[in-house]
């Protein structure tokens, strides 16, 4: 068995490597060709007599235990503590209200355009849910190629982390409803199971996050410090998800945020290489996710669900420029210092991307349900369309707003 499993993780690995190369060589995007790799890799492997032993019913603890974890904590990681407490109104706005606007309307868009018995409202709620999850990791490296403002480049990513985990823990309570759709389960009890999750989550996050600050000041050492932050990523994460009955995508998003606003004075000593050891991480695990995703991928998908992927991605555009132009406004009115320019707006519509996170949500869902092939085929279309049209269509805007940044007195 262990062989077994050693063997596939090495030539999905193998894959996900073969991907970079391929995009190193060719200059294309890095996640496009891990995707387009799985994706020949998994038309290959019957002709070829291969099993790669990978399963729609057995992919989903591999995503949400190994790869998950490690994604949500190198995003949270990056993030300026000084330049988080500045934009962290409107992050918050965007993660609450935007996420909840978004899944209102995407779903909506859905259900109403779709209309059919096999794919029933809370099909569309789940894939409202997974959409709402913005991952614009070739946007933030845009903007910083290009110089663009730090403010923007935090609002964005920022706004990606959290959204991502409101998103995460909402599709996880409609999940929960949908795989218990049999059984009797009142909305109070729902709400208040979803509300202890999420503060039980951060509370869970902050304990850790404190611990694993603590642990690289005692130990004073930088390869030690790398150590007990990967640990945490993982650790937290399945503590808080499996021993405690918590959201552990809140639980690790916290501790990232703790731990490095815990050690924002001791970087020089302390974190040397950090940088580096979560550059490749994200990286890794970024090419394992796509990768993963070429592999069960298959070109029917597109034949059959041509309609449903199409109007995914319109409701998943709408849905995005509804939480932009409705949130921007009130983030305005609450925040105390400067509003948020109107050239910004434009940016985050078309930059808000759905990347690892929404593909990895994806593929947790159980076969169990009748519309999870319908759901996959319509996130790995709107993933596709925003790699091929909306990532590579962003650079205009980005010159722009940074054309008038420089315009600015």
């Amino acid at each position: 068995m262990i062989p077994q499993v050693t063997g596939q993780a090495l030539a999905l690995i193998s894959l996900a490597l073969a991907g970079l190369i391929l995009a190193r060589l060719t200059r294309i995007d890095k996640t496009l060709c891990c995707l387009g790799g799985g994706f020949v890799a998994g038309l290959l492997v019957a002709p070829l007599g291969l099993d790669t032993g990978i399963r729609a019913g057995n992919v989903q603890d591999v995503v949400f235990y190994l790869l998950l974890p490690p994604l949500l904590f190198q995003a949270a990681w990056h993030i300026s503590p000084a330049m988080l407490r500045r934009w962290i109104v409107p992050i918050l706005v965007f993660a609450t209200l935007g996420v909840a606007i978004s899944v209102a309307v995407s779903a909506g868009l859905m259900y109403a355009g779709i209309n059919h018995p096999g794919f029933p409202w809370m099909a569309a709620l789940l894939t409202g849910a997974i959409l709402a999850a913005t991952d614009p990791i070739s946007v933030v490296n845009l903007l910083r190629s290009e110089q663009a403002p730090e403010d923007v480049a935090t609002l964005v990513e920022g706004e990606s982390l959290l959204n991502d985990a409101a998103a995460a823990v909402l599709y996880a309570a409609i999940l929960g409803l949908a795989v218990s759709s049999g059984s009797a389960t009142s909305s109070p009890a729902v709400v208040g199971a979803l509300t202890s999750h999420i503060f039980g989550g951060i509370v869970a996050g902050v304990a850790f996050g404190l611990i694993a600050a603590i642990l690289v000041l005692f130990f004073k050492s930088s390869v030690l410090a790398n150590l007990i932050l990967v640990v945490s990523a993982f650790g937290s994460f399945y503590v808080a998800q499996e021993l405690l009955g918590l959201s552990g995508i809140i639980t690790v998003v916290i501790t990232a945020l703790v731990a490095r606003s815990g050690l924002r004075d001791f970087e020089q000593p302390f974190l040397q290489g950090t940088e580096i050891t979560w550059d490749w991480l994200g990286d890794a695990f970024i090419a394992l996710v796509f990768t993963l995703m070429g592999l069960v991928i298959v070109p029917a998908m597109f034949v059959d669900q041509w309609l449903a992927i199409l109007i995914a991605i319109v409701s998943a555009l709408v849905a995005r420029a509804a939480t932009v132009y409705s949130c921007a406004p009130l983030s305005s009115l609450l925040m105390r210092h400067d509003d948020m320019p109107a050239n910004w707006k434009p940016l985050l519509v078309w930059g808000g991307l759905r990347g690892a996170i929404a593909i990895a949500l994806v593929l947790t869902l159980p076969v169990e349900l009748p519309y999870w092939y319908t759901i996959q085929s319509m996130v790995f279309g709107v993933v596709l369309f925003n790699l091929l049209i909306q990532g590579t269509t962003c650079r205009p805007l980005v010159r722009r707003l940074v054309t008038d940044h420089e315009k600015s007195p």
